[in-house]
């Protein structure tokens, strides 16, 4: 078996059908050995226990495991058979999020200049004793962070377009955008794939 057929990543979803995690390809088999989960075949979404899915035929361009007397399709999307709540996560706070929190665009005049135009704002200036939070940092423009300086939105008579929060933590944040399997789609939130990605 090549190891990193075994890497790759296979979607989880919970009872009710929503994802909650990704994990590794052999990870997905044991839940589907264990009987902990069914694979969800794509086309059609019919769910498949580890006998019938290794009674499917392979087609010869698609991924698959191989033994000495099986091909087993490789599993992209699982769902398990007895958990229907969610993980707790949280998004790492990061440039890279808050960029994506935002929407490549300033908080203040709703311009999106593009990345090298955008700062990170904090609310309460660092030197009042703000901190790098997700309640307290922003994207703002040049033009606009300039006007604030060291001083709060009210004081530099600017308005805030939106009250700055943690965005809400989903699975599959975190995989980058190009190791996603297009299967995955239908099942994750239109709010992820909606999501502007920094350049």
């Amino acid at each position: 078996m090549s190891a990193q057929v075994l890497d790759r990543r296979a979607l989880v979803l919970n009872t009710g059908w929503t994802a909650i995690a990704t994990v590794p390809v052999r990870s997905a088999l044991q839940l589907l050995v264990r009987g902990a989960a069914r694979v969800v075949r794509p086309e059609t979404d019919e769910t498949h226990d580890f006998h019938s899915w290794a009674d499917l035929a392979v087609a010869p361009s698609a991924p698959c495991i191989r033994s000495i007397r099986l091909s087993i399709r490789v599993p992209e999307v699982i769902v398990l058979t007895g958990f229907n709540g969610f993980p707790r996560g949280s998004v790492t706070f990061s440039r890279r999020q808050l960029y994506r929190r935002d929407h490549f665009t300033c908080q203040y005049c709703g311009a999106r200049p593009g990345s090298p135009e955008l700062s990170i704002d904090h609310i309460v200036p660092r030197s009042r004793g703000g901190k790098a939070t997700w309640v307290n940092c922003v994207l703002a423009c040049v033009r606009c962070n300039r006007r604030k300086a060291d001083r709060t939105p009210q004081e530099a008579g600017l308005t805030l377009r939106s009250r700055p929060v943690e965005p809400r933590w989903t699975p599959t944040l975190e995989i980058p955008i190009s190791t996603r399997c297009v299967s995955w789609q239908r099942y994750l939130s239109e709010r992820y794939w909606d999501t502007p990605l920094e350049p």
